[in-house]
């Protein structure tokens, strides 16, 4: 059912705490965990509590909870000392977009130039 959490989902196992992680930061409704491979100094996850396939659905079904992710994203930039120095949001929406987890996330980088257009 959607939104609810699936037994073979990464970061559902996340949000009960049976997979560790390096959380963050933790609301009523997301979690923010660093990337396990990062790919700058700030490379942190935002996701949802609740199970969503991507961010579309999520948007679809939950908007508020999307804007809970967005805030939170500001929240981990400022915290990782990136607000001021600029850092980038990315939702990656399907695997030709380089989505490899298939609940909903956000990707929280910076501390490095970032170019344009992304790889």
């Amino acid at each position: 059912m959607a939104g609810e959490p699936q037994a073979d989902c990464l970061f559902c196992k996340i949000v009960a705490k049976e997979v560790p992680a390096t959380i963050v930061r933790e609301t009523g409704t997301t979690v923010a965990f660093r990337d396990i491979n990062p790919q700058a100094p700030t490379h942190v996850l935002v996701i949802p509590k609740v199970h969503y396939p991507d961010a579309a659905a999520l948007a679809a079904a939950e908007p508020q909870v999307i804007a809970d992710i967005l805030r939170e994203s500001r929240e981990v930039a400022a915290e990782d000392n990136v607000e001021d120095t600029g850092y980038r949001v990315v939702f990656n929406t399907g695997s030709g977009a380089g989505q490899t987890v298939f609940h909903a996330h956000l990707h929280v980088l910076g501390g490095r130039g970032l170019q344009w257009p992304p790889g």
